[in-house]
């Protein structure tokens, strides 16, 4: 695709993000419903064109370019199917994040000011391997009016193809441009240079990635990026909860970003919970890793400096001892990637001070890092988990699509009221009462 084509397809998003930003919720909720259905009545393409992306895939691991977590993350099934399409229906059922008045203010009688949540307009998006990912960005997109470009990962072209031209049949009568897919890097490149037309980017993948996009572009960046998530047993844990938190964290689905990839361990207990939660970690087929305190405990290869620091995004944990929940607090500020943390303690002062003190999007007590998930957040879905802290932070759902502008009715005030000698005061007065345009002419 040309320079030409790729400036015509961002401009026609544009113009697509000006018109869905009026579609009434009524109907981008109806236009979500025949996406999941549309789902589900191609599944079987859709599973077709998976099965040739996981073939390839599969052959690439077996050459060592690429891992088992990407082919994990990348294969679909006719369960993941329905809860695809159940995401979809779930993001229906969000309430309209648009229109939504979020102060109003009377500056004087007959003059209000009303801040009212709008869409971002064009967001631009580049994702990993998940097939997954592209419905649920094109959902939330939708659900809050936003025109999106999708760009998946070439390893997964096949599915985001199917699955773009489902959406895009079940879509006919939204604002043609609505959603756009591009699969050259030569097209990414060029989207990063069109600041006046796309308003948000959002890269998932490594934190390189995610800097080159940031480096290559001035346009605002939400990134995704790694998940160095720890899981911390106190010295007041239950330590069968732990072990059972632990277990989850790693083992429930150890390709995401949100499983654990190390273990920090408390001195005063190491010794009575690493045993049993090792034993169980090798039941599961965990490869472990320790520092040398651990290894004084329990029988695992020795931890390595990049360890601390490893997204293992498979069966792999490394596993320390630490002095004290201060101790627990640095490892992870020095090491971690911001992402999810946890503690698991029944003592409430150590709760607060981990809770307070991890600089993370999310943090939980007595809970498995999984639980880090848009859905599971009550989102709807997520086009990523954000680690920085501007505009958005941790699962990324309606609300971090949204942004909000400033609507001022009047009855013909002039500023010139309001200055020199004789300026009427303001009231700036908060008031409880939901925008309609021209309702003052209206009384």
């Amino acid at each position: 695709m040309t320079e030409t084509d790729t400036h015509e397809q961002v401009a026609q998003s544009n113009r697509a993000a000006l018109r869905l930003a009026n579609v009434d919720e009524a109907q981008r909720n109806a236009a979500l419903a025949d996406i999941a259905d549309a789902i589900r009545e191609n599944s079987e393409a859709i599973l077709a064109a998976n099965g040739t992306d996981v073939e390839e895939a599969e052959a690439m691991l077996a050459e060592g370019e690429y891992t088992q977590a990407l082919v994990d993350r990348l294969k679909l099934d006719e369960g993941k199917l329905e809860r695809i399409a159940g995401m979809v229906e779930s993001v229906a059922e969000q309430s309209d994040p648009l229109g939504k008045t979020l102060a109003a203010r009377e500056l004087d009688e007959d003059l209000e000011l009303y801040k009212l949540s709008v869409p971002l307009g064009v967001v631009g998006t580049i994702f990993e391997s998940r097939p997954d990912a592209l419905v649920q960005i094109a959902a939330l997109a939708l659900k809050s009016g936003n025109a999106v470009i999708l760009k998946g990962g070439s390893e997964a072209s096949e599915s985001n193809r199917v699955l773009y031209e489902t959406i895009l049949d079940a879509t006919a009568d939204l604002p043609e441009g609505w959603a756009t897919l591009i699969e050259a890097h030569e097209e990414v490149d060029r989207l990063l240079e069109m600041d006046d037309m796309v308003d948000l980017v959002m890269p998932r993948g490594s934190s390189e990635f995610v800097s080159y996009i940031e480096a290559n572009t001035q346009i605002p960046v939400l990134g995704h990026t790694e998940g160095v998530c720890h899981v911390y047993v106190d010295e007041a844990a239950d330590l069968a909860m732990a072990e059972d938190i632990a277990l989850d964290a790693k083992v429930q689905y150890p390709a995401v970003c949100n499983a654990v990839e190390t273990l920090l361990v408390d001195e005063d207990v190491a010794a009575d919970f690493l045993p049993g939660a090792v034993s169980r970690y090798r039941e599961a087929g965990v490869t472990l890793r320790g520092d040398p305190a651990t290894r004084d405990i329990v029988d695992v290869d020795p931890a390595t400096d990049g360890d601390w620091r490893a997204e293992y995004g498979d069966l792999e944990l490394a596993i320390k001892v630490v002095a004290d929940v201060y101790d627990a607090v640095d490892h992870i500020n020095a090491n971690g990637s911001k992402h999810t943390e946890s503690i698991v303690t029944e003592d409430a002062d150590a709760a607060e001070t981990f809770m307070t003190g991890i600089d993370a999007a999310s943090v939980f007590h007595n809970a498995s890092t999984r639980f880090a998930d848009g859905y599971r957040y009550g989102l709807g879905a997520e086009v990523g988990i954000s680690t920085g802290k501007v505009h958005a932070r941790g699962p990324v759902g309606l609300e971090g699509l949204t942004t909000y502008k400033y609507c001022l009715e009047g009855d013909g005030q002039l500023v010139a009221s309001y200055a020199g000698e004789d300026a009427l005061p303001f009231a700036h007065r908060e008031f409880d009462g939901e925008w309609h345009p021209g309702h003052l002419a209206d009384e």
